[in-house]
């Protein structure tokens, strides 16, 4: 029987916040795209990181992003008149370019990772998210638990000490604090990205040895919580068949026709593609993901 590997050639796009984390340079060294591209181009998947953007021809360095590439915002101001307008048509034009690569990535590939946790504000991964959809592309969305150990023993030490205690309730307030442990996403998204598509944590652990990984914060938030349905093993089993929709009215899974990838390097005649189709083993009634 022929073996398929779906995940060779699929284009692969990596979206999450990077603005608005703890520190862009360890999440440029050392965050989450890193190690799932690692595990994408073992299965030969081509990589779409907005942090090591590919070169454009023609246009040397265009839209190239580091981590202070967001100094600009510096310029920004609410100043009214020609003064306040030059400022932020100047911080939109620096950042045009950004916004233009990043959305073409997301045009061109197959599908989308997301890695979307409820504490940490960022729009371009909205934007990015919507685009794939509106395109009917799968979008893979990883939305981890978010607690906050740290603030819990802070509050415990806390507890003689009226005065701190009301503070730290008020930074709380401020900030704010609120954790998510179930990683549950928000409501708008349940229907835009389609129930079979979400993933509690990326299941480093089991393959961390394999591609020698070094230690992150992550593997300690995947250590205390481990992941109901984490994301590895499912692009794994995606190297072998297309995953299925569920269909909630008729109860039962059907063909997922958001999964289009394309078998252009099996041409073997001028302007003539011949595949096989990925849908085949569906037709040919295997179990579904997870089963």
């Amino acid at each position: 029987m022929k073996q398929h590997n779906f995940l060779r050639g699929a284009r692969v796009y990596l979206s999450g916040p990077m603005d608005f984390v703890a520190s862009r340079v360890e999440e440029k060294k050392l965050g989450w795209r890193n190690r799932v591209g690692d595990f994408l181009r073992s299965f030969g998947g081509v990589v779409f990181d907005p942090w090591f953007k590919p070169a454009v021809r023609g246009l040397h360095e265009y839209g190239l992003e580091d981590i202070n590439t967001i100094d600009v915002r510096e310029a920004w101001t609410y100043k009214q008149g020609a003064e306040g307008d030059e400022a932020r048509a100047t911080c939109a034009a620096k950042f045009w370019e950004t916004l233009h690569i990043d959305l073409r990535m997301v045009d061109t590939s197959d599908f989308t990772i997301a890695f979307v946790p409820t504490n940490i504000y960022s729009v371009g991964t909205v934007h990015e998210i919507v685009l794939s959809r509106l395109q009917f592309k799968p979008v893979l969305f990883v939305s981890p638990p978010v607690c906050f150990p740290a603030f819990d023993q802070l509050r415990e030490h806390l507890r003689d000490d009226p005065a701190g205690l009301a503070l730290l309730e008020r930074v709380s307030t401020e900030v704010p604090v609120k954790p998510n442990p179930r990683g549950i996403p928000s409501l708008w998204y349940m229907p835009l990205i389609g129930s079979g598509c979400f993933f509690d944590g990326f299941g480093f652990a089991p393959y961390r040895q394999r591609f020698n990984w070094l230690a992150s914060p992550i593997d300690e938030i995947e250590r205390r919580q481990p992941p109901e349905n984490p994301l590895l093993p499912y692009l794994e089993q995606l190297s072998e068949r297309i995953p299925p929709r569920w269909d909630n009215k008729l109860k039962r899974y059907e063909t997922n026709d958001d999964w289009l990838l394309w078998e252009l390097e099996s041409a073997d005649r001028a302007g003539e593609i011949v595949h096989d189709s990925p849908l085949d083993d569906l037709r040919q009634g295997r179990l579904p993901f997870g089963e």
